[in-house]
């Protein structure tokens, strides 16, 4: 797959092998099996050119690595354990990234998170209060008598 996306366009096995072979020595069968095989999976799609076949992506690597990544959540029996070690794993520039993507995720609307734990609450569900006139003085709010 990795040699599909690299491409960003359709190829043939000939083009993958050549490519291949500047660094191994790779035979052509093979590269044609695992094109096929990526093609029987629905990885990729081919579009037949004379003899052979054309091969392109179905989707991009990151939207690859995204269902990767979901379907090894979906399998934990306890998904949100399995989150916060993954997290854990994480370098701060990756945890900063993360922060961006949900940002970018939750919309135009979202307003930047204070803190760890509004990471993922979206601003229209945040509570603001709105006051015209400053906030009173809890002292003077009490009953008579100190209550």
């Amino acid at each position: 797959m990795s040699r599909v996306w690299k491409w960003n366009r359709p190829v043939t096995v000939r083009e993958v092998l050549e490519d291949l072979q500047k660094e191994r020595s790779i035979a052509y069968t093979t590269v044609m099996t695992v094109l096929d095989n990526l093609h029987q999976k629905g990885w990729v799609r081919r579009e037949a050119e004379g003899r052979a076949y054309r091969y392109e992506a179905v989707s991009t690597r990151a939207a690859y690595a995204a269902a990767l990544m979901n379907d090894a959540w979906s399998q934990s029996d306890n998904p949100a354990a399995a989150l916060v070690a993954f997290f854990g794993m994480m370098s701060e520039e990756q945890r900063e990234t993360l922060r961006d993507a949900v940002r970018i995720a939750q919309g135009p609307e979202t307003q930047k998170p204070t803190g760890p734990s509004e990471l993922a609450v979206p601003a229209e569900g945040r509570e603001r209060p709105e006051r015209a006139e400053p906030p009173e003085n809890p002292a003077s709010a009490q009953e008579p008598g100190g209550r």
